[in-house]
């Protein structure tokens, strides 16, 4: 037990207190108030009039100096860190220097038969103590929250030796209130006391050395600080708990307090608003998220320890001392009641996984039978990811060589850091003046070839909405209605974009204003020129719909990877111009370096656009897009219409898709592109050469199509590269091409992982 815990409190009475104020500090009182204390004895000092002189503390004689020098030092330095922290600062003992920076002069000894005793005096702070959290508002919860973060803020750069000790408030030693059990009368207390320690020594110490730590109050309650009628912190005005811990050792304790006389949802409502506030200074991290209800929980059985035995000892009065037994018990019983994990869940902790086949019923009955199936017919139930692996709920990795939309890797910590930041510091639109979007945009635009002239952006959220707004631009521009698009693109879900997307057509009728082309064939060597284009065309105008625009995606990926060179790639171009309308390039597949050798497929084609659509990959997974055009045609569109987006552009949006652009540059991710899908692609080729079910291996960069013979040989190879922790997927006629096409933070390591899963499932296909 700490020494100063088991010391009996110091016995001065009101007159003895206007004494020693006079002769340590030279103040001139005319009354006292005991303010009441666990260990020491603290006064207000009131002149003739009831106003207020200084608080006066008169520490335990047990208390070792060092701890009391431990207290100034850190408040100073809060003070120092943090200027508008309402902290009770101790005085300069009289004859001190002015500038002095030892703490020993902040402190006067004064005798007594029991021993020596360290005297300090304090300005008075406003606001009232010891106020009942029941009292305080939802917006006052926030504050106590918001405090408890600056108060660690300010106190993380800050040491001293003596905060290396034992100090029983400080929950990291709770298991040492083991020792205390037998002088808790009340049998259910009791109970409660070993259920937390026994859940405590299994689930919070294992993990307690991985906690970030550092000195912190550990002991920031109503007791400990003052309020206004608001109910907001006006003062901090106790340090004598401090020690070198878990910084959610504050958190836990606040809690402790603040949520005495709640149960049931109200307990956790309140608990979260007191988190809500605490991170807005300071986010949790998962783990501490995760055992924060067993912190909490044994802060409580620390407070019915302690004071049990102190109020045994008779080191304190029993009904002072033991008060909020039972109201902390109550904390514990609701935590118990609801079980640990749904009590961290309901703190804001991620929940438990749910079981799949249940989840999967959860998915049909709330999403519908309009939405498209799930990929396998053994779900993935993804529950993690990171740069190329994703992991499933039953703990199994999956290399990804499928989704391009985090094309930067899966969580990569630049990207999600870079929202984090953004998102505390301001979200807003492009109807006041940020950064992040013109700087976007000037960047972007840089991209640009210059002979292009693309000299403007429009930002909007999808690659969806880009060419939705492409489309727009090119009517309003042109005049024109028509629509010329390859015979299985994909551009899009709204009205617009849905009839430029024949991949999704279905059974439905073919929107009379579009019409569609057949890429080359490399495989049959039909389609080879622009004779196929140029009747698409014919068609379009025979029916009175010159074209606004031709789109097309340039890695054309639904239609199965088809590279058609740059010389076909223009002939199409200058068609599309020769019949009046523009050329949309569509980047959402093929952008962002996944050709590798340029930042843009439109590049590695040749082709010189009228207007380009980001999306998909420019946030990495947040949801963010864009339309370069140039001025010209930008200028007609806004002779006509206002155009806004209410999260186009915003500062959140417009962060991850600058750091995007900042990790293809810094990662040199286009140069890597270029050599490891050159790579892939000869290794995928030489390992399938033999099977006469591959017709044919092609791509450029990491947008790789492997044709083989029928729709179903292709969905069993993607079934058999699931079974062998691959993903990947199927595109072109019929389904019948193997669409690769991982996040550009592929590397040469999983080449072989590919490859060897991938004839691996050949040539079981072949044995039948």
């Amino acid at each position: 037990m700490d020494r100063v815990l088991a010391a009996a409190r110091p016995r001065f009475d009101d007159d003895a207190a206007i004494d020693i104020a006079r002769r340590t500090f030279d103040l001139v009182a005319a009354a006292a108030q005991d303010l009441g204390s666990e260990r020491h004895q603290a006064f207000r000092l009131l002149d003739a009039t009831g106003g207020p002189v200084a608080i006066l503390k008169v520490s335990n004689a047990a208390e070792d100096p060092a701890t009391l020098d431990m207290e100034a030092l850190a408040v100073l330095h809060a003070h120092r860190v943090d200027p508008s922290l309402p902290l009770a600062l101790p005085w300069l003992a009289p004859g001190a220097p002015a500038a002095s920076l030892d703490p020993a002069d902040r402190r006067v000894i004064f005798p007594a038969d029991e021993g020596d005793h360290h005297v300090r005096a304090y300005s008075v702070l406003p606001g009232r103590g010891r106020i009942d959290p029941i009292e305080l508002s939802d917006a006052a919860l926030a504050g106590w929250g918001e405090m408890a973060a600056r108060l660690g803020r300010a106190l993380r750069g800050f040491f001293h030796p003596a905060a290396q000790r034992t100090m029983l408030w400080d929950v990291q030693h709770a298991a040492r209130t083991r020792e205390l059990l037998g002088a808790i009368r009340d049998a259910q207390h009791r109970y409660l006391v070993t259920t937390v320690l026994d859940r405590f020594d299994t689930s919070v110490v294992p993990v307690w050395p991985s906690l970030r730590a550092q000195v912190v109050h550990t002991d920031l309650t109503t007791d400990n600080a003052l309020a206004d009628a608001a109910g907001n912190v006006t003062g901090i005005v106790d340090f004598g708990d401090m020690s070198h811990s878990a910084l959610l050792t504050d958190l836990a304790s606040l809690l402790d307090s603040l949520l005495n006389g709640r149960t049931g949802d109200e307990l956790f409502r309140c608990a979260r608003l007191v988190i809500d506030g605490y991170e807005r200074i300071t986010p949790l991290e998962p783990l501490e998220l995760r055992i924060l209800p067993e912190l909490l929980a044994a802060r409580a059985t620390v407070t019915i320890a302690i004071s049990s035995w102190r109020s045994d000892r008779g080191l304190e009065d029993g009904t002072f001392a033991e008060r909020y037994n039972a109201p902390v018990a109550r904390t514990i019983e609701t935590l118990l009641d609801v079980g640990w994990d749904e009590a961290a869940r309901r703190l804001g902790a991620a929940g438990r996984v749910a079981p799949s086949g249940a989840l999967a019923v959860r998915r049909e009955a709330v999403l519908g039978p309009a939405m498209e199936a799930l990929t396998y017919d053994a779900p993935i139930h993804v529950v993690e990811a990171h740069g190329v692996w994703m992991t499933g709920a039953d703990g199994r990795r999956y290399l990804d060589a499928y989704n391009n939309v985090p094309c930067v890797g899966h969580g990569h910590p630049r990207v999600i850091e870079a929202i984090a930041r953004q998102s505390r510091q301001v979200n807003t639109n492009l109807r006041y003046l940020h950064e992040t979007a013109i700087e976007l945009a000037e960047r972007l635009l840089a991209t640009m070839p210059p002979e292009a002239e693309l000299d403007t952006v429009l930002f909007v959220n999808s690659g969806s909405e880009a060419n939705d707004v492409a489309w727009r631009l090119a009517t309003t521009f042109t005049g024109h209605r028509g629509a010329v698009c390859t015979a299985l693109a994909y551009h899009g879900v709204t009205d617009a974009t849905a009839a430029l997307s024949p991949e999704s057509w279905g059974a439905s009728r073919r929107p009379e204003h579009v019409e569609t082309w057949e890429p080359p064939d490399p495989v049959r060597g039909r389609h080879l020129d622009g004779e196929r284009f140029a009747e698409a065309l014919a068609r379009l105008a025979t029916r009175g719909f010159p074209p606004a625009a031709t789109i097309l995606d340039g890695v054309l990926t639904s239609d199965g990877y088809i590279d058609p060179g740059q010389m076909l790639a223009n002939e199409w171009r200058e068609q599309t111009r020769a019949a009046g309308g523009l050329w949309i390039a569509d980047e959402v597949q093929g952008g962002h370096g996944r050709t590798g050798r340029h930042m843009w497929s439109f590049e590695h084609l040749g082709l010189i656009p009228d207007l380009v659509t980001l999306g998909k990959p420019m946030g990495n997974g947040h949801p963010v897009g864009a339309v370069v055009t140039r001025r010209e045609i930008a200028a007609r569109f806004g002779d006509e219409t206002v155009f806004f987006s209410t999260f186009g552009g915003n500062p959140v949006s417009a962060a991850a898709a600058l750091a995007v652009l900042d990790v293809l540059e810094d990662e040199r991710v286009l140069e890597r592109v270029t050599r490891v899908g050159a790579e892939l692609l000869g290794a995928i080729r030489d390992s399938t050469r033999g099977y006469a079910s591959v017709l044919d291996v092609r791509g450029v960069g990491l947008a790789i199509g492997v044709e083989v013979v029928d729709g179903e040989t292709a969905r069993a190879l993607k079934e058999g590269l699931r079974e062998r922790g691959v993903l990947i997927g199927t595109s072109g006629p019929g389904g019948t091409v193997l669409k690769i096409r991982p996040p550009l933070a592929f590397t040469e390591a999983e080449i072989p992982v590919l490859v060897d899963a991938l004839t691996a499932t050949l040539e079981s296909i072949a044995a039948g």
